[in-house]
């Protein structure tokens, strides 16, 4: 006869392994005070070590799992270099054949970034909120160039597509078709990242909107990951008919990616207690508010790690590589973790250069990553809000 833990340990291996291997680039808020003011220095690399849930580690993980093999593994190998600074609470970053898009959340503007770092804005997205965590969020570039655009306005949250016209260092935002709207907002957990996944479909994430119940019930947007066309419809083969959601009982997810081999990866803020990185499924329930970080409880699928929030707030992410990068915003630090060992992770410039909003990788396979020291919980620096890029090596 096993033991409890030994059972719980088998458990936790098989619906890590499950997922893993059933999966399909790119991904603020805590009950906790705002972060202290970043240190200076270049603190060298360290390696988180997982911990005993309930302990006063930063990190604790799953039991550890096998994932697909992978021929490199991309790491940090170089010195950040300035790309962009005097940014406004910038939030999201993408490359629209080429050219860098960041969107700003509280002016909602989007910029178009020259190669020597200056920004001009391409138009303004109209009817945007900006309160608390809401307004301006997430963008995602669809395969024909249009700019998909994930924002507040007085009726909820909503994802709308633009045509963008124009060469660069002209281009300019065209009129707005709205494909989902009302979707719950709140000056806090607004989720608000956007990806287009492997399979051409559009990813929405989105968080409770402090309607905790919410995320439970699948009749409503808040607390889930919606899956769309490029065009906005339910796809035919989502897990609930005639449904966008994909996956549901999230408090605030903020990051999302997808391996080579196609398994979906996100991220997200708990309360108190676990922030956490989760392998999504179709069809999923991840607990909130019913449970938070590592539970073994039936029907929720547990997270792959865990992290204290004083140490994390995860947001953006992306994949290069066989890894996963990670934004984190009280943590103050950039997250790298092996998807082949998921449950570990490597933390990169802690607190030197304040909150991280996002990260992605640039055309030329350099890490891009997005500081928010402008949002109103941060401690700027002159120059901030910055964009850095780092070279990336391949094992």
């Amino acid at each position: 006869m096993t033991s409890n833990t030994e059972e719980k340990h088998m458990r936790q291996r098989f619906l890590a392994a499950t997922a893993l291997g059933t999966g399909i680039l790119l991904a603020a808020c805590t009950a906790t005070p705002a972060p202290e003011p970043a240190a200076s220095g270049s603190p060298a690399p360290t390696q988180s070590t997982p911990a005993v849930s309930g302990s006063a580690a930063s990190g604790t993980s799953a039991e550890p799992t096998s994932a697909p093999a992978t021929t490199a593994a991309a790491a940090i190998a170089g010195t950040p270099q300035q790309v962009a600074a005097d940014l406004d609470a910038p939030w999201s970053v993408v490359f629209r054949n080429g050219t860098p898009l960041v969107s700003e959340r509280n002016s909602g503007q989007i910029l178009e970034l020259a190669p020597d770092g200056s920004a001009r804005p391409i138009g303004t997205v109209e009817g945007v909120v900006a309160r608390g965590e809401s307004g301006l969020l997430g963008l995602a570039v669809g395969s024909g160039g249009d700019l998909y655009v994930y924002s507040t306005a007085s009726d909820g949250n909503r994802v709308q597509r633009f045509t963008v016209t124009g060469s660069p260092g002209a281009l300019s935002l065209g009129e707005p078709d709205t494909l989902l709207d009302r979707i719950p907002s709140a000056s806090i957990h607004d989720g608000g990242r956007i990806a287009f996944g492997p399979d051409g479909m559009l990813y929405v994430t989105a968080g409770d909107a402090s309607q905790r119940n919410s995320a439970q019930d699948r009749e409503f947007l808040a607390g889930k990951i919606l899956r769309m066309t490029p065009g906005g419809d339910v796809p035919a083969d989502n897990p609930f008919p005639g449904s966008l959601v994909y996956s549901y009982g999230h408090r605030n997810p903020q990051g999302i990616a997808w391996t080579d081999d196609g398994t979906m990866f996100a991220t997200e803020f708990g309360q108190n207690t676990w922030d956490e990185l989760n392998i999504i499924t179709p069809g999923a329930n991840y607990g909130w508010p019913t449970v938070e970080g590592i539970a073994d409880r039936e029907g929720f699928v547990d997270p792959v790690q865990q992290w204290e929030p004083s140490g994390a707030s995860p947001s953006g992410m992306a994949h290069a590589s066989g890894t996963l990068f990670i934004a984190n915003l009280r943590g103050q630090v950039l997250r790298s973790v092996p998807v082949s060992d998921p449950s570990t992770a490597t933390d990169h410039y802690r607190r030197e250069y304040g909150r991280i909003r996002d990260v992605t990788v640039s055309p030329e396979g350099q890490l891009w990553f997005l500081t928010n020291n402008t949002d109103g919980r941060g401690d700027p620096k002159p120059g901030d809000d910055r964009i850095l890029a780092v070279p990336l090596a391949r094992d």
